[in-house]
C-alpha cells in the first residue's frame, strides 16, 4: 500500500514538474515577444521620425528653390522693364526733338542718343555753345528733363551721362589740353547752359536714381568712340563731334550675380 501510494506520488511530482518547466518556457516566450515587440515598435519610431526630418527637409529645399527662382525670376523681369524704360525715354526724346526741328541719332540697341555738332554749334577745336545755338541746347534740356520724370522712370536708372566726343585731330589748347580734356568741357559746357537756362522745377541735378545718388554724370571721351571713323576730308570729322546721352539702367549687383551664378552652378536653383 505505502509504495503503491509513493509510485502515486512521485508520478503527480514529475507531471507537475513537467508542467512547471514548460510554463516557465511560455512565460519566457512571452516576454521576449514583448521585449521583441517593444524593440521593433521603437525602431519602427525612430524610422518615422528619420522620414519626418527627411521630408522636411526636402520641403525646405524645396521653398529655398523656389524663393530663389522667384528671385532671380524678379531681377530677369526688373532688368528686362528697365531696358524698355530706357529705350522708351530715348525714343521719346528723339520724336519730340525731331519735332522740333532738331536731329539727333538714336543708336541700334536704345542706349545712346547722339546730338550731332550741328544741333550745338561745335566747331573744330571749339568747345563753346555760341549764343545762335543755346535756345536750341536749352531746348534739349527741357526735353530731357520731361522725359525723365514721366512716371518714375528715373527708379529704372542708375546713371545718364552726358558724354562729350571730338574729332580724331590732335587739338592743342590752353594749358597744354588735348583732346580729352576738349571732350569734357564740351559736356560741362552743355551741362553748365543747363544750369543757368532750365527753371527750377526742371533742373537736372536735382533728380536721383533708385539708390538716391545723382542721376546724372559729366565726362568726356575725347576721340575713342568714332561713328565716322578716320576720314580724309576735315569736314567728315564733324559727326565726331558730338554729345551723346548716354543712359545705363538698374542691373544686379555683382554679389546677387555671383549668388544666382553658384546656385545653378550647383543646381540648389530650379
Amino acid at each position: 500500500m505505502k509504495l503503491a501510494r509513493r509510485a502515486r506520488r512521485g508520478a503527480v511530482d514529475e507531471e507537475n514538474s513537467y508542467w512547471v518547466s514548460f510554463a516557465d518556457i511560455m512565460s519566457s516566450l512571452l516576454i521576449l515577444f514583448i521585449l521583441a515587440a517593444v524593440a521593433l515598435m521603437v525602431q519602427l519610431m525612430t524610422k518615422q521620425d528619420e522620414l519626418g526630418t527627411a521630408l522636411a527637409e526636402v520641403d525646405r529645399q524645396m521653398n529655398e528653390q523656389e524663393l530663389q527662382q522667384a528671385a532671380f525670376d524678379e531681377q530677369i523681369s526688373t532688368i528686362s522693364e528697365a531696358e524698355r524704360v530706357r529705350a522708351e525715354i530715348l525714343s521719346e526724346m528723339r520724336a519730340r526733338l525731331e519735332a522740333a526741328g532738331i536731329k539727333v541719332v538714336l543708336n541700334d540697341d536704345s542706349s545712346v542718343l547722339s546730338i550731332p555738332s550741328s544741333a550745338l554749334g561745335f566747331g573744330a577745336g571749339n568747345y563753346d555753345i555760341a549764343p545762335a545755338y543755346q535756345d536750341r541746347a536749352t531746348i534739349i534740356g527741357t526735353i530731357l528733363s520731361d522725359v525723365l520724370r514721366g512716371s518714375d522712370r528715373t527708379r529704372f536708372l542708375d546713371t545718364v551721362f552726358v558724354e562729350g566726343h571730338t574729332d580724331s585731330v590732335p587739338f592743342e589748347g590752353p594749358l597744354d589740353m588735348d583732346n580729352w580734356g576738349l571732350s569734357t568741357f564740351r559736356a560741362i559746357s552743355l551741362w553748365q547752359l543747363w544750369d543757368e537756362t532750365l527753371s527750377k522745377k526742371q533742373q537736372l541735378d536735382t533728380l536721383r536714381n533708385a539708390e538716391g545718388a545723382p542721376l546724372f554724370s559729366v565726362s568726356g571721351y575725347a576721340d575713342t568712340r568714332p561713328v565716322a571713323g578716320t576720314p580724309d576730308g576735315a569736314s567728315e570729322h564733324a559727326p565726331n563731334r558730338r554729345i551723346d546721352i548716354r543712359i545705363t539702367i538698374v542691373r544686379p549687383t555683382s554679389d546677387e550675380l555671383r549668388i544666382i551664378s553658384d546656385e545653378f552652378a550647383t543646381g540648389t536653383a530650379s
